[in-house]
C-alpha cells in the first residue's frame, strides 16, 4: 500500500511539475484588449500546429496507401489539410493585426521572425500538397519544379523527388518553424503584448484570461474536425506510365521517339538552370530496352540495328516512325528491317503496359521515391496538361496551389497575388518562372523590411487601420470614454 501511495504521489508530483512549467510560460498581464479574439491568434496557431504535428506523425507511420484509401486515413488526411488551411488563415489574420496596429514599430525583430515564419508556412503547405500521392500532387509538383528551377534553386529543392520532398516537409521546415515559433513567443513573453503607440487609445493592464484562450483553442479544433468530417480532402487518381501505355499507346510511342531524338520537353528544357541534363535517349529508351531484351532472350536488338544505319537513313527511320505512330499504327514487335525503331518502341510500350518500364527507370534513379524521370516523361506526353484542364487545374490560372475544381479549392486564396502576376504580367513569357520568382522575392523583401521603410511604415496609421482591432468592442476603457464624452 505504501508503494502504491508513493507511486500516486510521484505521478501527482509529475503532473504538478508539468502544470507549473506550462503556467510559467503564461503571459500574466496584458492590455485590456489583449483578451480579445485577435490577440489570442498566436495561441490558436500553437494549438493548430500541435494538430498538424499529431496527424502528420500518424500519416508518416501509416503510409500513403492508408491516408489515400482507408476511411480512417482519409479522415486524418482531411484533418491535416483543414488544419493547414486554418493555420494559414489565422497566421494571415495575426500578421494583419500586427500590421494594422503598427506593432512592428516597437518590435521590428519580432516582425521579421514572423514574416520568415509566414514564408516557411506557405512552402510547407506546398510541400505537403506535393506528397499527397494523387494527380493533384503530380501537377503541383511539376509546376513547383518549374518555379524552383526558375529561381536557380532546383538542384537543392526538387519537388518531383518525393524522397527529398518528404525530408523538407517532415523534418527540415518543421524544425525551423519550431525554433522560430519558440523564439518568437519568448520574445513576446519578455516584452509583453504591444501597447498602443497612439496617445488617444485608452487601456489598462489586466490579467490574461487563459480560460477564454483555452475555450477558443477547443472550439478551433472542433471546427477543424467538423470541416474534415463534412468536406473530405480531395483525391484524383494519379497518371501513370502504365496507364498511358495502355490507353494512349500512340502517345506513349511518339513520346519515346521524342526522348530518343532529343526533341522532348525534358531534352530541350531551358530555364535559369539546367536541372534535366540527363541523356533522355539513355534514360527513357536504351536502359529500359536493355531490360526488355533481358526478359525476352533471342529478341533482335533493334536499337543496335538502328545505330548501324548511316545518318541519312537514321533520320528517315525517325521521321517514318513518328508518322507511323502518330497515325495510330499498331504496336508491333515483329522484326522490321526497313525501320527498326517501330519494333523497338513497340517493345517499350508493351514494357510500359506490364508496369516494368517504371521500375526500369526507377533503377536508374536509385530510389523509388525519386519520381523525377517518371513525372518528366509524363509531362513530355502532354497528357498532364489535358488532365489538368479536365480537373480545372490550368497552370496559368492556379499556379502551384489549387487543390481541386469546385467551390472549395483549398489554398487558392493565398496565392491570389502570384496568380494575378502569372495571368497578366508574366504569362506567355518564356522566362515567366524566373520573372515570377524575382517579383515574388522583391515583394517578400518589401514585406519583411516594411518596418524600416520611411513614410511607408506609417501608412496603416494614416489609413486608420488600427480601428479594426482597437475599438469599443475590444477595449472596455474606450467604450467608457465614449460614453463619458456623450454624457458631458
Amino acid at each position: 500500500m505504501e508503494d502504491e501511495g508513493a507511486e500516486i504521489d510521484e505521478k501527482q508530483s509529475l503532473i504538478s511539475d508539468m502544470k507549473g512549467f506550462v503556467e510559467s510560460m503564461y503571459i500574466i498581464k496584458v492590455p485590456s484588449y489583449g483578451n480579445s479574439f485577435f490577440y489570442s491568434l498566436g495561441f490558436l496557431l500553437l494549438v493548430i500546429f500541435a494538430v498538424l504535428a499529431l496527424t502528420g506523425i500518424i500519416m508518416v507511420f501509416m503510409g500513403p496507401y492508408w491516408w489515400d484509401f482507408s476511411p480512417y486515413g482519409v479522415f486524418v488526411r482531411s484533418v491535416h489539410m483543414w488544419a493547414a488551411q486554418a493555420f494559414l488563415l489565422i497566421l494571415a489574420l495575426h500578421l494583419l493585426t500586427v500590421f494594422s496596429t503598427s506593432a512592428y514599430r516597437q518590435k521590428k525583430l519580432i516582425w521579421i521572425i514572423g514574416s520568415v515564419m509566414f514564408l516557411l508556412v506557405v512552402l510547407q503547405a506546398a510541400f505537403g500538397l506535393g506528397i499527397r500521392g494523387d494527380f493533384i500532387s503530380q501537377w503541383n509538383d511539376l509546376s513547383a519544379a518549374d518555379l524552383w528551377n526558375g529561381s536557380g534553386l532546383g538542384y537543392w529543392v526538387n519537388p518531383i523527388n518525393f524522397g527529398a520532398l518528404y525530408g523538407w516537409h517532415i523534418a527540415i521546415v518543421p524544425i525551423l518553424l519550431v525554433v522560430l515559433m519558440g523564439t518568437h513567443y519568448l520574445m513576446v513573453k519578455k516584452k509583453g503584448i504591444s501597447k498602443p503607440y497612439r496617445g488617444d487609445i485608452p487601456y489598462t493592464m489586466v490579467y490574461a484570461d487563459h480560460r477564454k484562450m483555452y475555450i477558443r483553442g477547443i472550439a478551433t479544433v472542433a471546427l477543424i474536425l467538423a470541416f474534415a468530417f463534412i468536406f473530405r480532402a480531395p483525391y484524383v487518381s494519379p497518371v501513370t506510365i502504365q496507364n498511358v501505355s495502355t490507353v494512349y499507346p500512340s502517345i506513349m510511342a511518339t513520346t519515346l521517339l521524342s526522348e530518343f531524338n532529343y526533341s522532348s520537353g525534358t531534352a530541350t528544357y531551358l530555364d535559369t538552370i539546367d536541372p534535366y541534363a540527363n541523356n533522355t535517349r539513355q534514360v527513357y529508351v536504351t536502359v529500359p530496352y536493355e531490360k526488355y531484351l533481358g526478359l525476352h532472350p533471342g529478341s533482335v536488338n533493334e536499337e543496335a540495328a538502328f545505330l548501324s544505319q548511316n545518318s541519312a537513313l537514321q533520320q528517315s527511320s525517325i521521321a517514318s516512325a513518328f508518322a507511323y505512330f502518330s497515325d495510330n499504327g499498331t504496336i508491333n514487335v515483329t522484326d522490321n528491317a526497313s525501320n527498326p525503331l517501330i519494333p523497338m518502341v513497340s517493345s517499350l510500350v508493351l514494357l510500359g503496359r506490364s508496369g516494368l518500364y517504371d521500375s526500369a527507370i526507377n533503377t536508374e534513379q536509385g530510389s523509388y521515391l525519386d519520381t523525377t524521370y517518371q513525372l518528366r516523361f509524363l509531362s513530355d506526353t502532354g497528357l498532364m496538361d489535358t488532365y489538368a484542364t479536365k480537373y480545372g487545374l490550368q497552370y496559368q490560372q492556379w499556379g502551384i496551389v489549387k487543390g481541386t475544381s469546385g467551390w472549395w479549392p483549398p489554398g487558392v486564396w493565398l496565392a491570389a497575388p502570384y496568380n494575378f502576376l502569372e495571368m497578366t504580367l508574366i504569362n506567355n513569357d518564356p522566362n515567366q518562372d524566373r520573372d515570377g520568382v524575382i517579383l515574388s522575392v522583391m515583394a517578400f523583401m518589401l514585406f519583411i523590411l516594411f518596418p524600416f521603410i520611411p513614410f511607408a511604415n506609417k501608412i496603416p496609421d494614416k489609413l486608420g487601420m488600427y480601428k479594426l482591432f482597437w475599438n469599443r468592442f475590444t477595449i472596455p476603457e474606450y467604450r467608457k470614454t465614449k460614453e463619458g464624452r456623450k454624457e458631458q
